[in-house]
């Protein structure tokens, strides 16, 4: 049996501070999130990829995958915007089987009015902490571990 690599101690600190961080951040954007608009943080991802969308439309499938979950989890948070009058679901054209989700006028003011909160936490919370070039390291270095992490 072979023995793990054990991280050294300066990949130790970049998992950890990576952990810190993400769970800060994550924390802090549900928080505003929620107490703003009553959105979960999956559910303000699913207007914004909605809004993004010619239409304001996006196939169940192609949504679940835009957010990296599953079906039944992109299902469960629609269901919750459309209880909320924020989206709705409607039938693919052409593919009975397809169901596309629908952004309402409803779901985009709610969008509009969260946003301008949303990102201004998000600067305030990683952003604005960061120089230029902190910020394109950090996005070089995620992207090539989501590179790496894709299916």
């Amino acid at each position: 049996m072979t023995q793990p690599r054990w991280l050294d101690s300066q990949e130790k600190a970049a998992w950890n501070a990576f952990l810190e961080v993400s769970h800060r951040v994550e924390r802090r954007v549900e928080h505003h999130l929620r107490e703003q608009e009553g959105l979960s943080h999956p559910q303000y991802e699913i207007l914004v990829r909605l809004a993004d969308a010619p239409d304001w439309q996006l196939r169940m499938t192609e949504l679940a995958e835009s957010l990296l979950t599953s079906k039944s989890g992109a299902s469960y948070q629609i269901g919750k915007l459309e209880k909320a009058g924020l989206v709705r679901r409607s039938s693919c054209p052409g593919d009975d089987r397809g169901v596309l989700a629908v952004l309402t006028e409803e779901g985009m003011a709610t969008l509009r009015r969260a946003a301008p909160g949303h990102v201004e936490l998000v600067r305030s919370s990683l952003i604005d902490l960061l120089s230029r070039e902190q910020l394109a390291a950090l996005t070089d270095g995620l992207d090539t571990v989501a590179r790496g992490l894709e299916d």
